[in-house]
């Protein structure tokens, strides 16, 4: 069992162009589509697909019609008053992708709490726990902090837990949470580690190497073309993307990749074949159009070159 929780979900509405997007200009539109969003969703829909067994808690207004975008995903809802954002993603022919997110309704104290308690109870006898994406108003910045340390308090057998966010979230819950797991572009580590932003596994890997295994007990960094990183107490791992993937919209490419991960890890493989399979999902997701997700029939079958680095 993988357990996600999606603290801001959302409804993306994804618009196709036939040309590039010009800023102050009228343009057509080709097609209009709505999906269930939110990265811990998103990493749900995706194992989901998989087949794996996946249980998504998220907070929701009883009223909302998100909740019908949701079909196939157990899912354990908190009720809130106020309905999921709704994100506005454009894209066009040649992969470019804008994206206008907008904030979440106001997170109650109480709502809070029961989200936390909701987490602790879902994740009885679960393998992972996936902590991801953004956080509503109201919630605070030490939230998914709150949760790691109310799961391993109440459960005699914890289950091990990644976290996919950015910017002050990802900061805090680093320094006080000690996930087991963290999964970073290459910009959100080096926010993390103070350095500057590059693409050059070399570097990112001396990058979090500052984190792993001192703050975090490993760290997936997904490097969009360049492919995705693996760093854990044993060393660090390179994977490249597959031969002839056509990027067609990234939006939930980042989380297909923890949930490839997260896949291939509650099957037993090792931590070479989980990055692997990371990458062959994030770049399945990156080839699909708008806000499409993985699903195990768009795996990219061409080799993924895989090599440890010093």
């Amino acid at each position: 069992m993988i357990v996600t929780l999606t603290m801001n979900p959302a409804l993306d509405r994804t618009v196709s162009l036939p040309e590039p997007l010009a800023v102050g200009d009228v343009q057509p539109a080709t097609s209009i589509r709505e999906d269930a969003a939110g990265k811990g969703v998103n990493v749900a829909r995706v194992l989901a697909a998989a087949g794996d067994e996946v249980r998504a808690v998220l907070p929701l207004d009883p009223t909302d019609p998100y909740a019908a975008l949701l079909a196939g995903v157990e899912r354990v809802v908190v009720p809130i008053t106020g309905h999921a954002r709704a994100n506005l993603t454009i894209t066009d022919p040649l992969g470019e992708t804008t994206k206008l997110n907008l904030p979440g309704p106001q997170l109650s104290e109480h709502a809070a709490d029961a989200l936390i308690d909701a987490v602790v109870a879902a994740s009885e006898g679960a393998s992972w726990l996936a902590l991801c994406g953004s956080l509503p108003p109201g919630a605070g910045e030490d939230f998914y902090v709150r949760v790691i340390t109310a799961v391993r308090a109440r459960l005699g057998t914890p289950p091990l837990i990644a976290v996919d966010a950015s910017g002050a979230v990802l900061t805090h819950t680093v320094a006080h949470g000690s996930p087991d797991l963290i999964k970073p572009n290459e910009t959100e580590l080096a926010e993390l580690a103070g350095v500057a932003v590059t693409s050059d596994p070399g570097e990112v890997a001396a990058a979090a190497r500052a984190i792993v295994p001192s703050k975090a007990g490993s760290a997936l960094v997904t490097l969009g073309g360049a492919g995705a990183l693996l760093v854990d107490a044993s060393g660090v791992q390179h994977a490249t993307i597959p031969p002839n993937v056509r990027v067609r919209s990234t939006v939930g490419a980042g989380d297909s990749s923890l949930a490839g991960y997260l896949h291939a890890h509650v099957a037993g493989a090792d931590s070479g074949e989980a990055l692997v399979s990371a990458v062959r999902h994030g770049s399945a997701t990156a080839s699909l159009p708008g806000t499409r997700l993985a699903a195990p029939g768009d795996l990219p079958t061409g080799d993924v070159a895989l090599t440890r680095l010093p």
